[in-house]
């Protein structure tokens, strides 16, 4: 049954995360988004997140093009077109060239109430059959090895199933050799956010001797033939993040072996289908894959929950619970990480309600678009 909608909702939000986030590209405290709200002629209403940063740090796109892209393309395709699955959105907005993640905001709204009008949760829509799903803990650049020890050790002892420490050149080899001596067999991988390049393979190869599960995005961020050289030189898996941007990059690493793993974001691909198909595509070729963040807030976070409970999600993603990064969150109940697990939610759509109050207090800019 076609999904008729009413109107479209973007609710402009401002928040301040609970600690300054630094990585090689920059540090951020507050974060500007959208939530994107679909609400159909019965009433359901889906949410989504905008994923963009407010500088074009770590791709092309802003806060503000989002809401331009969304504005003046997306929702028009919308209206001129009859929508009875959200896996059908990704290939009308295929016209538009790149801002995946404006796209991947409004597919995410779609395909939240697509799941609350089946009556389903968005996990078993996606095809997901796991019921809790491992979680990791992301940690920037500290301003001295003694207080990223002390982080370290604090979200050990919670329980997290690993550990991911931002790098660049100068804070590396050293540091990782410290953390190592104190915290000798948790499971540790790092992110360079392309910070490297491969005159930089020597000092690469030593972080071999740390047994990490890998190394994240070490190259350049649109590169896959440089990260083929380097895979095949290091003993390290290489993770690719900021390279895979759709199903082609995907298929495009994996042949040339240009990664051991993958980080899947939905924003960075465009929505859950197509992050569906790159997971369904290295599962076929034996390559795992996990599920990166963005220091999303709860609706993106509860998206990021579901899309991991698929089969080849295998390894720990960096969706941490909702007080790791917000006083207070726009969900309710938040995001909780017990044990270093989520528990996934068995309500319909993403399983967590929007919390009004909190949606009101951060908002800042409110738009309605009629259909």
């Amino acid at each position: 049954m076609a999904i008729s909608f009413q109107k479209i909702i973007l609710h402009k939000l401002q928040m301040r995360m609970m600690d300054p986030f630094q990585t090689s590209f920059g540090t951020m405290q507050d974060k500007e988004f959208y939530i994107i709200e679909a609400v159909d002629t019965d009433g359901n209403r889906g949410f989504g997140e905008t994923v963009a940063f407010s500088v074009p740090w770590y791709t092309e796109e802003t806060v503000q093009s989002n809401k331009e892209i969304i504005e003046n393309y997306l929702i028009p395709i919308l209206r001129e077109s009859e929508i009875n699955h959200p896996d059908e959105v990704f290939p009308l907005f295929s016209m538009i060239r790149g801002n995946n993640m404006a796209k991947a905001a409004i597919e995410g709204a779609i395909w939240d109430l697509y799941a609350k009008r089946e009556g389903i949760p968005l996990a078993k829509a996606l095809g997901g059959e796991k019921t809790e799903i491992d979680v990791g803990i992301s940690i920037g650049i500290q301003p001295t090895v003694k207080l990223l020890l002390e982080k370290i050790s604090y979200f050990v002892e919670e329980g997290y199933k690993r550990v991911k420490l931002k790098i660049k050149p100068g804070y590396d080899v050293d540091v990782l050799r410290e953390v190592r001596k104190h915290f000798p067999q948790t499971p540790i991988m790092v992110d360079a956010n392309s910070a490297y390049t491969l005159k930089d393979t020597e000092l690469l190869r030593q972080l071999d001797d740390f047994n990490l599960l890998m190394i994240e995005q070490p190259l350049q961020h649109h590169d896959i033939i440089d990260h083929a050289k380097l895979q095949a030189r290091i003993e390290t898996p290489i993770c690719l993040d900021e390279s895979i941007h759709s199903f082609y990059d995907a298929e495009k690493a994996v042949e040339l072996g240009s990664c051991k793993i993958m980080n899947i974001k939905i924003g960075r691909v465009g929505g859950l289908t197509e992050a569906k198909r790159i997971h369904d595509y290295c599962q076929e070729h034996g390559i795992a894959v996990w599920c990166g963040g963005m220091l999303e807030a709860g609706v993106g976070r509860a998206h990021n929950v579901a899309i991991s409970t698929l089969s080849n999600f295998i390894l720990p993603g960096d969706t941490a619970g909702s007080s790791r990064y917000w006083k207070k969150d726009i969900i309710h109940p938040e995001v909780v990480v017990k044990d270093g697990i989520i528990k996934v939610p068995t309500e319909p759509g993403i399983g967590y309600s929007i919390d009004e109050e909190s949606l009101e207090e951060y908002r800042i800019e409110k738009i309605a678009y009629e259909f």
